[in-house]
């Protein structure tokens, strides 16, 4: 299948912690709370409350798919605790989506966890596997007959470095350069690393439990780095701990190493832009022999001067992957909305729609009406 077919799938992707607003019970909310200069989520866009508006959106900018997430805290803001009310906001986000007949990319874990599981060890603890587990047949068995496609973890090695190694995101653990604390970073990374490959196996089985066709798989950053264990731990190392348990393969593509930058553009950023790294990475994956989605490719452009470039130079770099093999069968631009980028806060701008935060009003920006051309032209 080509980008020409109608069948490929494109669109735009956000998270819940980004988007919504007023996620009370996870941990970035406490963390935020507690660290002194962090900006705080707050109401994010309030996707919460305006996803109607913004499914519209998408749907008028062509899109065919969308990707998001469910977060785990609303749904269980205490053990043993689900929240039926959030489910069924859940299962409204999810029939609109069905309604506008765009094909829906349902992340369980984009980052956060409820502050329970944090205080428990998070994903250090034996058990949480079990705990996403049951977290998964709960959203298998109320939400599951309205999702496409599942991706149970988003970058979870990002969350490793970040959290494991680096301690700049929450749960934030000790980051003393010691020799001591060194060995200790390195084992609680290796400790999670084996929980996030075991929880996803876990999803896996439970889903196709209850749908033996589901599509199930991970979305997964990479980089076109040459460094053989940077490459291994990037690109290869997860899937190898899980092998088996994959439908397809999530690429996350932003940009290549800061040395490489034959183009000499950056982002808002300072991330280089450089397109043929996604060709190169689409490529690499053939021995996986899966099918393949881009769940995120975008940059932050405040000033929307690069973004409309990006996105064909980007679309031109899968059209190049496919003509020599590569099974990819769809596009999802990060994002469809400017959102709270982490530790970043409201600064960097994704969003192929602006969102005035004192406002909340949306306004598609000129390289959201390219991209939508683009759509068009591709599908006759």
């Amino acid at each position: 299948m080509t980008m020409r077919e109608k069948k490929f799938l494109y669109g735009a992707g956000g998270s819940a912690y980004q988007t919504e607003g007023g996620n009370v019970h996870n941990d970035w909310w406490a963390w935020e709370k507690a660290t002194p200069g962090m900006e705080h989520s707050s109401k994010a866009t309030d996707h919460y409350h305006r996803f109607r508006e913004d499914f519209a959106l998408a749907k008028s900018l062509g899109h065919t798919a969308h990707r998001l997430s469910i977060e785990w805290s609303r749904i269980q803001p205490a053990p043993n605790t689900w929240n039926q009310r959030e489910i069924a906001h859940y299962r409204d986000v999810l029939t609109e989506l069905r309604r506008l007949g765009l094909k829906s990319f349902v992340t369980l874990h984009h980052f956060t966890n409820p502050i329970w599981v944090s205080q428990q060890g998070g994903w250090e603890n034996p058990h949480t596997p079990i705990l996403f587990a049951e977290y998964t047949d709960k959203i298998a068995n109320e939400l599951g007959d309205l999702v496409d496609f599942w991706i149970t973890l988003n970058e979870p090695v990002v969350y490793l470095n970040q959290v494991g190694w680096k301690g700049a995101w929450p749960p934030v653990a000790e980051k003393s350069p010691t020799p001591a604390s060194l060995w200790k970073r390195t084992t609680r990374v290796l400790r999670m690393r084996s929980m996030f490959a075991q929880a996803h196996k876990l999803a896996y089985k439970i889903i196709h439990q209850h749908f033996p066709q589901a599509q199930v798989g991970i979305a997964n950053v990479f980089t076109t780095t040459t460094t053989p264990l940077r490459k291994w731990w990037w690109n290869t190392m997860f899937f190898q701990a899980t092998t088996g348990a994959h439908d397809f393969i999530g690429v996350n593509y932003y940009s290549p190493p800061h040395n490489k930058n034959p183009h000499n553009l950056r982002s808002d950023t300072g991330a280089p832009i450089y397109p043929e790294g996604l060709t190169e990475i689409l490529l690499s994956l053939g021995s996986f022999q899966l099918p393949i989605y881009v769940t995120e490719n975008g940059l932050a452009d405040s000033q929307d001067k690069l973004r409309a470039n990006f996105i064909r130079s980007h679309l031109r770099a899968v059209e190049v992957a496919q003509a020599q093999g590569a099974h990819v069968l769809g596009y999802l631009h990060w994002s469809l909305l400017d959102n709270f980028e982490w530790d970043l806060g409201f600064t960097p701008r994704y969003g192929l729609v602006e969102v005035n935060y004192q406002t909340l009003e949306r306004k598609p920006r000129p390289s959201a009406y390219v991209y939508k051309a683009i759509i068009e032209q591709s599908q006759g």
